[in-house]
């Protein structure tokens, strides 16, 4: 039996009023963990492309993660917030203290994610609408999942050091990469670059037991995937299913865990 270590531990969770962040909390809350949710209520996209689920589901607060977490014997709190807002990294990690102390996981999952474009195509291969590359989508999309993900870093670093602490953990996700991300370039070049200070955190905070990973999931039906989509994932997938959230949530466990404590500094890949 593998024992993951990780009851008693307190983790910050952003994004996790559903999708993979709401998998990632009920996952390491069925571990013992006490978690700290984040979310932000967006607007719905109205687009007929997306199962009309999906614009619920980024439309909801974390109430009924929170409510699932608590009934299955877990403990949860959630607070919305911008991360867009600078001043709002160190707010979140007072708030979590005051409700279970210092927070020693760190999941980097919320994302201000839209799909922008430098050709002039106006939807992309899954029918999902496009829009140029513009001011508003590089600031939206490097302070959601650039500025914000080095900002929470560089606080949980500070308490973490202040308190002379000799574990932790510091888990991003991330899609994009140094090889550009057609259609969603400005997600991919955010995400690229949040990768690159959660490989800096890796380097200068193992000496002080902190490991920094990055998850790379595959195509993951967080609401969003239509029948097109799970065509083309079937037709050429390395694995012809598309990925669940509980799927992702898995590898962010073992990330935490005691199982993972020798591997830091990596983008682990799923397929």
């Amino acid at each position: 039996m593998i024992e993951t270590r990780l009851s008693g531990k307190v983790a910050l969770i952003t994004g996790a009023n559903q999708g993979i962040g709401a998998a990632a909390a009920r996952a390491l809350a069925a571990e013992g963990v006490a978690v700290f949710l984040t979310y932000k209520r967006l607007t719905p996209l109205n687009d007929p492309v997306y199962p009309a689920a999906y614009d619920q589901a980024r439309a909801a607060d974390a109430s009924e993660v929170v409510a699932r977490i608590r009934e299955a014997g877990g403990t949860a709190e959630a607070v919305e917030a911008d991360l867009a807002d600078p001043a709002v990294a160190k707010a979140l990690f007072d708030q979590a203290e005051k409700a279970f102390g210092p927070v020693e996981i760190l999941v980097n999952n919320a994302s201000g994610w839209l799909s922008d474009t430098f050709s002039p195509a106006e939807r992309d291969g899954f029918g999902r609408p496009l829009r140029p590359v513009d001011a508003e989508t590089h600031e939206r999309l490097f302070a959601v999942d650039v500025r914000a993900p080095a900002l929470l870093i560089a606080e949980f670093a500070r308490r973490h050091l202040e308190r002379g602490a000799s574990w932790g953990r510091v888990i991003g996700l991330t899609s994009g990469g140094p090889d550009g991300f057609p259609t969603e370039v400005s997600y991919g070049a955010a995400k690229a670059a949040q990768e690159n200070y959660t490989m800096s955190a890796a380097r200068e905070l193992g000496r002080h037991g902190v490991t920094a990973n990055m998850v790379h999931p595959p195509v993951t039906d967080t609401g969003w995937v239509n029948e097109k989509v799970a065509i083309a994932v079937a037709a050429d997938g390395v694995l012809p299913e598309v990925a669940q959230p509980d799927d992702v949530a898995e590898v962010i466990t073992f990330l935490a865990s005691h199982q993972g404590r020798r591997v830091t500094g990596q983008v682990v890949k799923m397929y």
